[in-house]
């Protein structure tokens, strides 16, 4: 390379975000793409009116998104290792607004689950590279606080998302249209974010599809950190996908800001109860979150008893912050238990898990709603996930004593 190339070289990095401005537009840019997965949430009953589908059918279309997660988590987790940070989230971003676009000329469930797949893709992609992206674009006086930035910006998108959408349903024109109009502006701006970064990989690993396998040491661990993760995860995924059905079917509220609200505060108490509690001891973490979840069944149970809106909006509050909890201490402490050169295919088993849990449980609560009532239902669910988490915190103990 001549002299001149280089000084072009070192005068295009120079040009590019750095430090604490490269980790605020990756934030930036992780927060967007993550609102856009839960953009939809206030709008299922909307659609379900439009295109005339139950409420099964609503499940369903929620559901995909967890398949295009974990096809990409799968197919794709390593790529970024390989080829870059860059390109991969670049990538993320187009699929981003191929899902908006797909959204905005919906007129068949068949697009809509189309939409859904396309933004699963997005999230399985873009979650786990940004993450890294941050951590390690952050300054020196920063590096402390990275990860706590990557969970605010990933649970905070996601809270964000519900809460816009309804917000542009209940008081704009082109209720099924505009929220998708405005994220392919936001997801465009991210892309342009991504582009003015700097690589932050030294591009050291191969391609090749992410293994899923537990070494014989974790077992035990994991075991309990992917029953919390199970719960907590179906309990974001009922009120991602039917807390508009509980507000309009159970309570007589119709207002699409409010359903987006309730969606909205499962999710920001998980990012919050994240950060939280970050230093505290793994295991002890995993009890309190299973205790939260147990805690926050038992409040949704009563809401949907008595048909109460603030009952539901304390239950999703209670939830969210169990399910940040558990499932944040629960892969520090299958961390700390795993040999370093097989935490990525360990870490990847838990987010299929978490995935699995957000998606299944909730087509099962429609398949129930269609048999016996979405009050009935609702109250199963909530017993059951409930049962689930006790069992976990039972458990802890015993595992505490064989460590």
């Amino acid at each position: 390379m001549t002299v001149d190339a280089e000084a072009r070289t070192s005068s295009g990095r120079n040009r590019r975000a750095s430090g604490g401005v490269a980790t605020a537009l990756l934030a930036y840019a992780f927060a967007v793409i993550m609102a856009g997965t839960t953009l939809p949430t206030p709008m299922y009953a909307l659609y379900a009116g439009t295109m005339g589908f139950t409420v099964l059918t609503g499940t369903v279309i929620y559901a995909a998104y967890a398949g295009g997660v974990l096809a990409a988590l799968v197919l794709f987790g390593r790529w970024s290792d390989a080829i870059g940070r860059r390109p991969v989230l670049l990538a993320g971003v187009a699929l981003a607004v191929a899902s908006a676009a797909t959204f905005l000329v919906a007129g068949d469930v068949t697009t809509l689950v189309a939409a859904r797949v396309l933004s699963g893709l997005s999230a399985g992609i873009f979650t786990g590279t940004a993450t890294a992206a941050i951590i390690e674009a952050a300054p020196p006086k920063w590096r402390a606080r990275a990860a706590a930035i990557a969970t605010v910006a990933n649970i905070g998108g996601l809270g964000a998302g519900p809460v816009l959408a309804g917000v542009l349903v209940q008081y704009c024109p082109a209720p099924l249209q505009l929220a998708f109009a405005l994220h392919i502006v936001l997801a465009v701006a991210a892309g342009l974010a991504v582009i003015a970064l700097p690589e932050t990989t030294s591009r050291t690993g191969q391609l090749g599809i992410q293994r899923l396998q537990l070494p014989a040491e974790v077992r035990g661990t994991f075991a309990l950190a992917a029953t919390g993760t199970f719960a907590g995860f179906a309990c974001m995924g009922l009120f991602a996908a039917l807390a508009p059905s509980f507000l309009s079917t159970m309570i007589g509220n119709d207002d699409y800001a409010v359903a987006g609200a309730v969606a909205s505060c499962a999710f920001l108490a998980s990012a919050g109860a994240q950060v939280a509690a970050n230093r505290m001891p793994p295991h002890r973490a995993m009890a309190v979150g299973c205790a939260a979840l147990v805690l926050g069944m038992i409040t949704l149970t009563a809401a949907l008893v008595t048909s109460s809106l603030a009952g539901l909006v304390v239950a999703a509050v209670i939830s969210g912050a169990g399910q940040g909890i558990s499932f944040s201490r629960g892969l520090a402490a299958i961390t700390e238990a795993t040999p370093v050169d097989r935490r990525a295919e360990v870490s990847s088993t838990l987010f299929v898990v978490a995935y699995l849990a957000i998606s299944l449980p909730v087509i099962g609560e429609g398949l129930a709603a269609q048999h016996w009532g979405l009050q009935s239902a609702g109250i199963g669910f909530a017993i059951t996930i409930g049962v689930l988490a006790a069992t976990c915190l039972i458990a802890l103990p015993a595992l505490r004593r064989r460590r």
